[in-house]
């Protein structure tokens, strides 16, 4: 009996794997091997590729940056090509004969192209391909594929939105997801959020017969995969308020940066001379007039360009002195047209003497951040200079100065604050005093910042002690604010010293006699301001400034630098002050429109020495 029973248990398991083997294959037959029969029978099929248009870049009111409009690719699959007259088909493209050989010299040698669609001819107008679509059947195996390409509703912000060209083959070997003839995005917000912009191929898949003329959609379009859209990105950018600085900066050369302090949302950034957006569009015609120009469109100067910061720094060291002990607002120290000690001279110009710190912001005085400076690095609380440099150092990065600061945008530089070793192996190992460096008291030195720095200090004194990570979009893919750019980064200052400051940054402006930004003054905005003028070497200084305005819940803070543009009064502040009005009430004062004219009107690029 026992013998039975385990016969007819043998038989059960005989029974049952044979079925589920009969299932299995069933299954690989009709599901797995007819997936695969669709990968291996490329021959046999007909890929035709869908592209989807790619999301739109908006302001942060909700107005078109960059929108799409379509365009044509011929495409062609040589394998169903059948003789045709040559002639006609380059009359009707305006493109050589040779041209025509040279494309189908390469269909030839590479046999993987034979039989899939393939590019001939990229972005034919509206004209020539309602021409072709009326003369197709004589051209066997050329076909027209529907694509979008970039629109520009305003002439505005070309560096800031960046620009989309087609993927070469050290793309394709770093990025996965491409295929030749694909486009992504280079610069710029287009490179920054390519992920997001560029959306999901599709593709209908047809059968060939025999003789691989096409037949019909593939298994009634069973396999097609549908084109998914690329997601709009949401910009923090002002459009309006980008294209009126880039009006005031034509012909200059620099950059301006206007951040919103309390969310560190960037509200323009202007790159002077950029990219005009009607380049953008067609960048492969203008890359080499581009490339070449000496003075570098395509170099973003606002996150490029490591300048010396120049007096808008003595903010920083009054803040550390404050901080460090050695100075009160009440502190006086003498000017005599500079600072002189033995064979070191800062110079300085004429104000009233001697003068508080309130004073010395107001009238952007050199002698007092040498006296302060060198209080900071001869305080004898610490055991050496290099100690209490390091501590000087410390402070001022922690104002995001010699690093990226972890925005969004692409190729970010990080600055320059020199270090110890820095002066060791400029000066020997202790064998350098403050007197040494002093030049970092006024903003040079080996000191250098780019815009975006001098922006986001701006906004951090504005915030009185901290900072949110500049940022140029609004919103994430699911609609929210990145928590990235929700952090306060506070500074080793103690907020209770800012006051102080901004205060004597108002006076700069509102403060009468003496004041270095009184001639921006703006007709009921109270703004708080620093004059700036950054020494350079290679000919006329850079013109410097910043500013935030209302003194009190600032909606703006802007760092304007003019390169070899002289005081920071005369390029500097007027440019970023009229900006600020612009933004705060919608238009300029009568009173001071004449200088909105005299900055739109100058042109300074021939103080600018490039190299050609």
């Amino acid at each position: 009996m026992a013998l039975f029973v385990s016969k007819k248990n043998i038989l059960l398991i005989s029974v049952t794997i044979a079925f589920l083997t009969i299932m299995v294959r069933l299954f690989n037959v009709q599901i797995i091997e007819d997936k695969y029969r669709i990968n291996a029978e490329n021959n046999a099929l007909k890929y035709k590729i869908n592209y989807p248009a790619r999301g739109r870049i908006l302001d942060r009111n909700g107005g078109i940056l960059v929108d799409n409009k379509l365009i044509y690719d011929i495409e062609v699959v040589p394998v169903d090509v059948k003789p045709f007259d040559t002639l006609a088909l380059c009359k009707l493209f305006q493109i050589d004969e040779s041209f025509v050989k040279e494309r189908f010299e390469q269909y030839s040698r590479n046999r993987s192209l034979r039989y899939n669609s393939v590019s001939f001819l990229k972005q034919v107008s509206s004209e020539m391909y309602n021409n072709f679509a009326e003369k197709s059947y004589l051209f066997h195996g050329f076909d027209a594929v529907v694509r979008t390409a970039r629109s520009y509703p305003i002439n505005s912000g070309g560096n800031l939105l960046g620009y989309i060209s087609e993927v070469d083959q050290d793309f394709l070997d770093n990025n996965e997801g491409y295929s030749m003839g694909d486009f992504a995005g280079k610069t710029g917000m287009e490179m920054a959020f390519e992920d997001r912009l560029k959306g999901e191929k599709g593709y209908d898949i047809y059968l060939r017969d025999v003789n691989n003329r096409i037949l019909e959609p593939y298994e009634d379009g069973m396999y097609d995969k549908e084109a998914v859209e690329g997601i709009d990105v949401v910009s923090t950018i002002d459009m309006n308020l980008q294209a009126y600085g880039q009006h005031l900066m034509e012909n200059k050369v620099g950059s301006v940066v206007a951040i919103e302090p309390a969310t560190g949302e960037i509200l323009a950034m202007v790159s002077s001379p950029g990219i005009d957006v009607s380049q953008l569009a067609e960048i492969n015609k203008y890359y080499s007039t581009l490339i070449t120009d000496p003075y570098k469109p395509m170099f973003n100067r606002a996150v490029q360009s490591a300048q010396p910061p120049g007096s808008v720094f003595k903010i920083v060291n009054g803040l550390i002195g404050l901080q460090e002990g050695v100075l009160t607002p009440e502190t006086k120290y003498p000017c005599h047209s500079g600072y002189s000690v033995g064979k070191i001279k800062v110079g300085c110009h004429s104000h009233t003497s001697p003068i508080d710190m309130y004073q010395s912001l107001m009238m952007s005085c050199n002698a007092y951040y040498c006296y302060v400076f060198r209080d900071i690095i001869d305080n004898p609380k610490y055991e050496s200079v290099s100690d209490a440099f390091d501590a000087w150092r410390e402070y001022v990065m922690s104002f995001g100065f010699g690093t990226k600061l972890g925005t969004d945008i692409p190729y970010e530089l990080a600055g320059n604050v020199p270090s110890r070793a820095t002066y060791d192996k400029l000066h020997g190992e202790n064998r350098w005093k403050s007197l040494s460096i002093i030049s970092l008291a006024i903003g040079q030195g080996e000191l250098g910042c780019t815009p975006l720095h001098l922006a986001n200090l701006c906004a951090t004194v504005a915030n009185r002690g901290y900072y949110i990570t500049p940022h140029y979009v609004k919103y994430n893919a699911d609609g929210v604010v990145d928590s990235a750019y929700t952090i306060k980064h506070y500074t080793k200052v103690d907020p209770k010293y800012f006051p102080d400051v901004v205060e004597g940054m108002r006076r700069a402006v509102h403060g009468g006699p003496g004041g270095t930004a009184r001639s921006v003054e703006i007709p009921g905005i109270e703004m708080c301001a620093k004059t700036g003028t950054a020494q350079n070497p290679h000919g006329d200084d850079h013109s410097v400034f910043i500013c935030f305005a209302p003194k009190d819940n600032p909606k703006i803070a802007i760092a304007a630098y003019v390169e070899n543009g002289g005081f920071g009064a005369t390029w500097a502040a007027p440019i970023a002050s009229l900006m600020v009005e612009k933004y705060l009430k919608g238009e300029i004062s009568p009173d001071r429109q004449y200088m909105e004219q005299n900055m739109i009107e100058s042109n300074l690029l021939n103080k600018v020495r490039v190299s050609r």
